[in-house]
């Protein structure tokens, strides 16, 4: 298998597991939200500054459905998040030497 092929496999693969996947989520509240309801401290929390965010809750502001909206989210997420991986791992490359034997960041 080509280095390409298996890359776009991965990413069709990454973004209809997280476009799919998230219709089947849970609508109760994650561990922390259930053990602070049960022990009697929910009412003590706040809002994060990012509480009123594009993307806040799982889900894309302004989407009416929720299962639309969560699958946007997760979409959006996996873009973002391969977007930064790969723009690290570009940074951080080896270069090839040419022909003198040197890198091309040490040639003056």
């Amino acid at each position: 298998m080509r280095t390409r092929t298996f890359i776009v496999a991965g990413l069709v693969a990454a973004l209809v597991l997280a476009g799919v996947a998230s219709f089947y989520a849970s609508s109760h509240p994650d561990g922390l939200e259930y053990v602070a309801e049960k022990t009697g401290f929910l009412d003590r929390s706040y809002d994060s500054s990012a509480a009123d965010g594009p993307m806040a809750g799982y889900a894309v502001k302004g989407v009416d459905s929720p299962r639309l909206a969560g699958g946007l989210a997760g979409v959006v997420g996996v873009l973002v998040t391969l977007g930064l991986a790969g723009g690290i791992a570009y940074a951080v490359r080896r270069r090839q030497p040419d022909d003198t034997g040197q890198p091309a960041s040490e040639r003056v």
